[in-house]
């Protein structure tokens, strides 16, 4: 999950894997498959900064495959 905050300060998670749209003109709107949109502080460059350490992290936490 990432964490991300609504204009009004509030902070929620998010399962990166229902986004489907980012949109930033100039307020930042993610659109998820289930149809909700949420409106963030944060540019659609940190969104994916948060979504490439969340998955980074998922990797570090998968047990290594042995030979």
């Amino acid at each position: 999950m990432i964490i991300l905050t609504k204009l009004n300060g509030e902070k929620f998670m998010l399962n990166p894997d229902f986004i489907e749209i980012v949109t930033e003109n100039p307020d930042t709107v993610i659109t998820t498959s289930t149809g909700h949109s949420y409106i963030v502080e944060q540019s659609m460059n940190e969104i994916l900064s948060l979504i490439k350490e969340y998955r980074q992290s998922l990797r570090r936490q998968r047990p290594e495959r042995g030979i």
